[in-house]
């Protein structure tokens, strides 16, 4: 039966695993929801505290386009990259893509954090920027013309019709491998947050009527480095992390190439810091976490959410005008994203009827096989018992 299930989740043409690896089983759906400002002028006019409101969530279909440029290697892995494009569900969404958001400036954030103040003040005056804007959730997720900086701007510009990776894998598991023990950590690459991360067992889940395994991200994936040292090397901006013991935020400027701040939504598990300086957020692990749930006996990931929130750092400047009553850096919350997916009923049927009816008609023969060879030993000590009561007849 392993030698079975080993074989079945190999990336090779032909196999379970394969099938359900080139392309994604179930739909797979990017939700968003955007901080609206609710006190924009006070903020700027007197250092008031942001008082925001969710808004959403503005669903997209992603990662329905299969993977390309598929190279198998004799080292015994295989590279891929994944096309992305993002299609707007309005069924599955709470209002439009034109409806519109009042949200922290991206170009005014990046160039606080990227430039002298003095020069920054000028390029922000002269094109009469402010410390937010107003744009349409189409606009702010996927791209707008900046007046400051005359180019194209957008929390996930660019996306459509780009490609993630290239990535490598081993072709000996589609997800990961088989026969899970619970006691042990998956490990997984994540290009949002730059970085390899690890999950850890939760519990049992039902799903469709096939037992999951449940794995949550630990809490010190989002730590700070005085507690998790791997994390000190997302920690470049000592001001915005008041010396790198803030918990909850990962700079990612040196792999994004701009200065953004990851966490999970609504600043979960972070320092109580980050919701002193914005108002309205409310974090909820149900909702907040990000979770697999994998078949343990398989290996494959059959439910997940991915659960992250996009933020930029503004603070006081005396040179920068628009900042000058600001009282506090503030990592600002712009959007939070929840990418999900999870096996239909008839995919789960068919994992039920083929995948699990060959396992339990491997082990019936098992059982059979069993059966079989202790009827056989049986009897051929029954044999030897009469060979024996012979030989000591004819000795007598």
């Amino acid at each position: 039966m392993t030698a079975s299930l080993v074989l079945e989740a190999v990336l090779e043409k032909g196999t379970t695993a394969y099938e359900n690896w080139i392309s994604a089983g179930a739909p797979v759906y990017r939700q968003f929801w955007l901080f609206d400002v609710q006190n924009p002028d006070e903020v700027v006019a007197n250092g008031s505290i942001p008082q925001l409101q969710q808004r959403g969530p503005y669903t997209y279909r992603t990662r329905y386009i299969p993977k390309q440029n598929i190279t198998f290697s004799e080292n015994h892995t295989v590279s891929f990259v994944l096309p992305a494009e993002a299609v707007f569900e309005p069924s599955l969404s709470h209002g439009f893509e034109e409806d519109k958001v009042t949200s922290l400036n991206l170009a005014v954030a990046g160039v606080y954090n990227l430039i002298d103040h003095a020069w920054a003040n000028m390029f922000i005056e002269s094109s009469k920027s402010s410390l937010f804007l107003r744009r349409t959730v189409r606009e702010l997720l996927w791209g707008y013309t900046d007046p400051m900086l005359k180019r194209t701007l957008g929390v996930f510009y660019p996306y459509n019709n780009t490609y993630d990776g290239p990535y490598g894998v081993f072709t000996d598991g589609s997800s990961f491998p088989p026969f899970l023990d619970k006691k042990k950590a998956l490990y997984f690459f994540s290009s949002d947050i730059c970085r390899s991360v690890s999950a850890d067992y939760d519990g049992s889940v039902d799903l469709k009527g096939i037992t999951v395994y449940r794995y949550m991200l630990p809490e010190q994936t989002f730590a700070s480095p005085t507690v998790n040292p791997d994390n000190k090397c997302f920690c470049t901006n000592y001001e915005a992390t008041k010396n790198c013991t803030l918990a909850g935020v990962l700079d990612i400027k040196s792999c994004k190439g701009f200065p953004v701040f990851i966490s999970l939504p609504h600043f979960l598990h972070g320092s109580p810091e980050l919701l002193d300086t914005v108002h309205g957020l409310n974090p909820n692990p149900e909702e907040h976490s990000t979770y697999l749930d994998v078949e343990p006996i398989t290996g494959f990931t059959l439910r997940f959410a991915k659960r992250l929130q996009i933020n930029m750092m503004y603070g006081p400047s005396k040179e920068i005008k628009i900042l000058n009553k600001v009282k506090e850096n503030t990592v600002f919350p712009i959007v939070w994203l929840n990418e999900s997916a999870a096996l239909d009923d008839e995919t789960a049927a068919r994992i039920k009827n083929d995948l699990f009816a060959r396992i339990e008609t491997l082990e019936v023969v098992q059982i059979s096989l069993i059966v079989i060879g202790a009827v056989v030993f049986v009897l051929c000590l029954i044999g030897i018992c009469i060979q024996e009561r012979r030989r000591r007849k004819i000795i007598a």
